[in-house]
């Protein structure tokens, strides 16, 4: 995935919160809703996460060093990781905590033409918001779902800015729903049921991005197509006979680590196994450009029903 699609969605989504939770705030402040307090503090949070997804994005590009030989690229795991917490404790937790005061002490919306007019612009803008992140993601996403494709993206910047864009839509309309019906009942206790379902939904968005972060974080291999692709590249031509076993590992969104044993010709010289290394590899690169960093183990692999040839040096157990 490129990352100027990622950072476009982010500055876009970035400068829709910003100018959101200002008018948020204000409108709490003129009309006491404790829904625009709730919104205020969801669009401050999702703005400090757009922070942290750009600070993520610059320093996973740090060259690598004797410490860290393999680079720098899950630092944007970890940003994101960060992004699911702030979205879990500032977001959700508070959006919680003030409902359940809303709800004990309910209190009468003054001025409610301030909040909804705010709520519809703000509707406007994070849509605008989430069609970019939608555009840029269209880019990358292939015929995948949406929802595998937040699954299965190595790169987390999209899928946050998707989900996080999407539940700041779901909750302005809880929000709408909750002031209108307050102002229309003039029962505040509206307002707080609509604050908690905005807390409850933001606790949701936040478990599901961290649970696929931290699978990141872990460590993921390629997708099946990707392992298909260098398999075969691997296995073009007559350089190796086969792939015994192989192991990948994503370092980071575009870098992909590719480890394998590989059956060589058991009559081959040592300077015929290097020779076929360096092809497999040149293979495996041109299928799949992301395979960054490639160790590949030579052995002899003989089947059980054919006889080693004269000389030749009997295989590792097992292979």
């Amino acid at each position: 995935m490129s990352t100027s699609g990622g950072t476009k969605a982010i500055l876009a989504a970035l400068a829709a919160n910003l100018g959101i939770a200002i008018t948020k705030f204000i409108a709490f402040l003129v009309s006491g809703s404790s829904s625009m307090l709730a919104e205020s503090i969801h669009s401050l949070a999702d703005s400090g996460n757009q922070g942290l997804l750009l600070l993520g994005g610059k320093k996973a590009k740090r060259a690598p060093n004797a410490e860290h030989p393999f680079g720098f690229g899950r630092e944007r795991y970890i940003y994101a990781f960060i992004v699911a917490i702030v979205l879990f404790s500032v977001g959700g937790l508070f959006s919680i905590y003030e409902a359940i005061h809303k709800l004990q002490h309910p209190e009468p919306i003054e001025k409610a033409w301030v909040p909804i007019a705010v709520l519809l612009i703000a509707i406007v803008l994070e849509g605008l918001s989430f069609r970019t992140a939608i555009r840029e993601s269209n880019h990358v996403r292939g015929k995948v779902s949406w929802v595998q494709f937040v699954r299965r993206a190595k790169a987390p910047e999209l899928p946050v800015i998707l989900l996080e864009d999407f539940a700041a839509l779901i909750g302005l309309a809880l929000a709408l729903i909750g002031v209108s019906v307050a102002a229309a009942t003039g029962d505040g206790i509206w307002d707080g049921v609509g604050t908690l379902a905005i807390g409850i939904l933001l606790v949701l968005v936040a478990v599901v991005l961290a649970i696929e972060t931290k699978s990141l974080l872990i460590g993921e291999g390629a997708n099946p197509e990707d392992v298909t692709l260098i398999i075969e590249a691997a296995e073009a031509g007559d350089s190796i006979q086969k792939v015994i076993h192989m192991k990948t590992l994503y370092l980071g969104p575009e870098e992909l680590l590719v480890a394998m044993k590989v059956a060589v010709h058991t009559t081959d010289s040592a300077v015929d196994v290097a020779t076929a290394i360096n092809e497999v590899e040149e293979r495996i690169r041109a299928a799949v450009p992301i395979s960054r960093a490639i160790y590949i183990e030579p052995d002899v692999y003989v089947s059980d029903h054919v006889p080693l040839p004269k000389g030749a040096v009997p295989p590792v157990a097992g292979h």
